[in-house]
């Protein structure tokens, strides 16, 4: 089987040399690295195009999604890796998820400061369009080394088998960076095709090298992006049924937000998804209550067991608590 391996890169030359150092070094031969630079300045589409990348140049930051896209879109593999610049990883990283059975697959993904504590496993989505990154921050314990099924993996360090995009379709050029790889799963969860959560395959990553967890174009685009994917995904039946939920997780989101001084960034991102609402909707087929109902309460009762067994997040416990328990 071949793999072709996607890099969306906007500067960070020196990780992005880290990073083709560990796939040159995979145990599974990776037939073509293909880098896609968003208008880098700093030397690294130049350094890739050295090291036999081909580079495909976008000419401006165009985003995550649009660069992933045409990646994507150029490549010619039976698997697609898709790895932000900022991860490095173990030399049998892609041999491990190309050998599972699923449609798509992600690793245990540690931090590269701190080895000990996760970055993120995989994404589960709770009613308020909300997400969480598994075990992210936590320190590494038993919990985060189950494999299991999944429906969302963080386009961190996964892949694809190359039909899933023929059935999915691609990232939504809309939503730029930030819960556009939570978009793609809910639409293969609506379309029944699993992927799978391979703790033994292991990487490393920086976190937020680009712009920053708390940057304010980073803040806008996740607090924009929650309101498309209520848009894209939700039934008018399930935004009045579950009006309680979304708004305690939206107005909750805005509340850390404010502590880490992006109260305006919130606003502004909220602001920009209600005005862009219709729009979406008219481009996209809600889910079935069917799917998204029971899919949904589910991710939610594992949100809240994973949160449970190491101490909850501020966040969560206040969701928990006000929406008086969680889905039932």
């Amino acid at each position: 089987m071949s793999v072709a391996v996607v890099i969306p890169v906007w500067n960070g030359r020196e990780m992005l040399g880290r990073l083709l150092d560990s796939l040159g070094a995979q145990t599974t031969p990776v037939a073509e690295v293909l880098v896609v630079d968003n208008g880098s300045s700093d030397g690294a589409p130049e350094l890739a195009a050295r090291r036999g990348a081909r580079v495909i140049p976008v000419g401006r930051n165009a985003g995550f999604a649009a660069a992933v896209n045409r990646g994507i879109q150029s490549a010619h593999a039976d698997w697609i890796a898709v790895l932000n610049s900022d991860v490095e990883l173990a030399p049998d990283y892609l041999a491990r998820l190309i050998d599972c059975g699923g449609w798509f697959a992600t690793g245990k993904i540690l931090s590269a400061s701190d080895p000990t504590r996760i970055d993120g496993t995989f994404d589960l989505v709770s009613r308020a369009a909300t997400a969480w990154r598994v075990g992210h921050g936590r320190l590494d314990a038993p919990e985060f080394s189950r494999p299991q099924p999944i429906w969302t993996a963080p386009w961190t360090a996964a892949v694809f088998r190359a039909t899933l995009f023929e059935r999915v379709g691609l990232l939504d050029d809309l939503f730029e960076s930030y819960l556009e790889d939570v978009d793609f799963g809910l639409r293969c969860a609506e379309y029944s095709l699993a992927g799978e959560y391979v703790p033994t395959a292991i990487a490393w990553h920086q976190g937020s090298a680009t712009l920053g967890r708390w940057h304010p174009e980073t803040v806008r685009r996740i607090s924009r992006n929650q309101v498309f994917l209520l848009a894209r995904h939700y039934p008018r039946h399930l935004l009045w049924k579950w009006a309680w939920p979304i708004l305690v997780g939206q107005l909750l989101w805005g509340g850390v937000a404010l502590r880490h001084g992006a109260a305006l960034e919130w606003l502004k991102g909220k602001w920009q998804g209600l005005r862009g609402f219709s729009g979406v909707r008219r481009g996209a087929a809600p889910a079935g209550l069917d799917v998204l109902e029971p899919l949904l309460k589910s991710q939610e009762h594992f949100l809240r067991a994973a949160q449970s067994c190491n101490g909850h997040d501020l966040y969560w416990r206040m969701y928990f608590l006000l929406t008086w328990g969680g889905a039932k």
